[in-house]
């Protein structure tokens, strides 16, 4: 085991460290941090590559969790550059990866969806390894890599659609479990919130954000029907023929900006079927 066999890893582990974490320095320490695991480690290893690639990638994953110096154990210590001056194209690689692109990267995606995104998009590396990192199944890291793909995309808005259509549009994405559309229906800003009656009804007191409130209704609200929350386009909750909880939308431009679910008695009152609306929805 020789530092020229890691080091034949190294700029491609700084390359995938730094996409993940959009920080060099950072990078470079979780990469010094796999090869100390690897230094310390008696298994025996049939894919070197792969095996740091997956060791890696959870120290990233780590990080990203906590964002906190990982510390340092005693299995010795990566000299700081065991094969000399470190090439120009390697701080080119450093300065590539840590930019402005990436910042939507650390404020649109989980840990999860970061690591599945930039495995899988930037580094070709399979779902079935991919979910051997995240602890999960390779359906369910194909998904987050799908969602973390839509959360990067700009949505398209038609702002030629009438408040209604923009209600309905949600809702049938909703119902059908479309998350790209619901992002697509959603504004950045968007905020759900409730009054106490709602909360008390089972409803979140609060979501903020457009990714979180997709992740809320994606494959849910089917019961809900279509209504009018006082002449605006909403749906409700019924029981026994009563609206129970409504869904009170706030539109502009094409797309939702907030939503309030209403229980109180007064707001309830308000609320009244939408004739013809079923077949839309």
């Amino acid at each position: 085991m020789t530092t020229e066999v890691f080091e034949a890893e190294r700029p491609r582990l700084v390359a995938l460290a730094a996409r993940v974490l959009a920080d060099g320095a950072e990078a470079e320490d979780v990469v010094q941090q796999a090869w100390l695991r690897w230094h310390g480690t008696d298994a025996h290893i049939d894919n070197l590559p792969a095996w740091l690639t997956t060791v890696t990638s959870r120290l990233c994953l780590d990080r990203l969790r906590v964002r906190r110096p990982v510390l340092v154990d005693d299995a010795g210590a990566l000299p700081e550059d065991p094969v000399g001056t470190r090439d120009p194209a390697d701080e080119a690689v450093l300065t590539g990866e840590v930019g402005a692109a990436l910042a939507l990267v650390l404020d649109r995606l989980s840990p999860q969806e970061r690591v599945a995104f930039v495995l899988h998009d930037s580094f070709a590396v399979e779902f079935p390894t991919i979910a051997e990192v995240l602890d999960t199944s390779p359906a369910a890291a194909r998904k987050l890599a799908s969602r973390a793909r839509a959360k990067l995309r700009p949505p398209a808005v038609d702002v030629s659609m009438a408040d209604w259509e923009v209600v309905d549009a949600f809702m049938a994405a909703a119902r059908g479990g479309e998350f790209d559309r619901l992002l697509a229906l959603l504004a950045p800003d968007v905020v759900v919130t409730a009054d106490d009656a709602a909360v008390l009804a089972g409803t979140p007191e609060r979501i903020v954000g457009r990714s979180a409130v997709a992740d809320f209704f994606d494959g849910s609200a089917h019961a809900a029907l279509p209504v009018l929350c006082e002449g605006r386009p909403g749906y409700a909750w019924f029981h026994r023929g009563d609206a129970a909880v409504a869904f009170d939308f706030t539109v502009a431009g094409g797309v939702v900006t907030g939503l309030v679910f209403r229980a109180e008695p007064d707001a309830l009152a308000g609320v009244v079927r939408r004739e013809g609306a079923d077949a839309r929805a």
